[in-house]
């Protein structure tokens, strides 16, 4: 049996680019009989960009709401909140002790972030992949799904294991492996970059009707006229839609483009009514965690952080003993 852990930032409400490229496959690698899944809201993380309080929890409780849409089975899988098992900050300050500056230093998102940064840079930004560290080896995690920006992470994070069971010439902490999915692409926002909260380009498929259909509207487009045939390859409303429509959706919205007196208007109608189709349970779901009956949503994530404290504990017993804390 593998023990897969996988951690979502609450910096904001889910878009369909975390949805498609970190959840949904977090959760189907969760249903595999063999795999044994650790799935963690990284509220701790999010300190780094958000400081008010009630922000917070309303993103968080929107994570959480998407993993439970989506069908997570917490009963088979551990699913809590990272700050509400205290054994998370512990270790990342055990495990900064063996960390060297200048590893930090050479941390490539560390790099791009303080690049783009309007202000001071916070020191949480800088040992980052330190509490990473601690969120994977508390837990024995053998496989990390990351993507290819998180590669030098999972290795940051075997270097500091190894540093400490060298030191210690106990294998206490296990090495883990990441795992890239090549055949994920990159998901576009709007504007054609990358979907992210960062660029305030993403789409958020929870939105009330009303309000997805005034996003989906945004989408970029050229200006060929309506008469014109399309190139259905280098628009951004095609790319979208070709995610998430079978094959003969695709094929049939192709001809379309490239038959002319189709505008991109009423492509972006078609993919506004492929997202309402295909999610309309996922969205039902959303609101009833969220609206409906928040109380469950709290239950379930009470319940998964019995489940990872148990865990997290065994880990801090050795932990502590080889340090001389117990």
């Amino acid at each position: 049996m593998s023990r897969i852990l996988t951690g979502i930032q609450s910096s904001g409400r889910p878009h369909l680019g975390n949805i498609l490229g970190a959840i949904k496959p977090a959760i189907d690698l969760s249903k595999h009989p063999d795999n044994e899944s650790f799935l963690f809201i990284a509220d701790l993380h999010s300190l780094t960009t958000i400081k008010d309080g009630p922000t917070r929890r309303e993103f968080t409780k929107a994570v959480a709401a998407t993993w439970l849409a989506f069908g997570l089975d917490t009963t088979k899988n551990t699913f809590w909140r990272q700050s509400r098992v205290s054994e998370h900050t512990e270790l990342c300050w055990y495990l900064s002790c063996f960390t060297p500056i200048p590893m930090l230093n050479n941390a490539t998102s560390f790099k791009e972030k303080s690049d783009r940064a309007t202000g001071a840079v916070n020191t949480g930004l800088f040992v980052y992949p330190v509490l990473q560290a601690a969120d994977i080896l508390l837990y024995d995690a053998e496989i990390i799904p990351v993507g290819k920006d998180q590669r030098q992470h999972i290795e940051m994070t075997r270097d500091i294991a190894s540093t400490f069971n060298r030191q210690y010439d106990e294998e206490i902490f296990i090495l883990p492996e990441a795992q890239i999915d090549d055949r994920l692409m990159t998901i576009p926002g709007i504007d054609g970059a990358k979907m992210s909260k960062s660029y305030n380009n993403y789409i958020d498929i929870f939105l009330p009707e009303n309000e997805l259909w005034k996003v989906i509207k945004k989408i970029k487009s050229d200006s060929t006229p309506l008469e014109d045939p399309k190139n259905p390859d280098t628009d951004i409303t095609f790319q979208l839609y070709s995610l998430l429509a079978s094959d003969e959706q695709k094929d049939e919205l192709r001809r379309l483009y490239e038959g002319g007196n189709y505008g991109y208007g009423m492509a972006k109608k078609a993919l506004y009514e492929l997202i309402i189709a295909q999610f309309a349970t996922e969205r039902e779901r959303f609101n009833y965690y969220t609206i409906e009956n928040p109380d469950a949503l709290e239950a379930e994530l009470q319940a998964g952080e019995e489940k990872a404290r148990a865990v997290a504990s065994k880990t801090m017993t050795r932990v502590r003993e080889k340090l001389g804390f117990c």
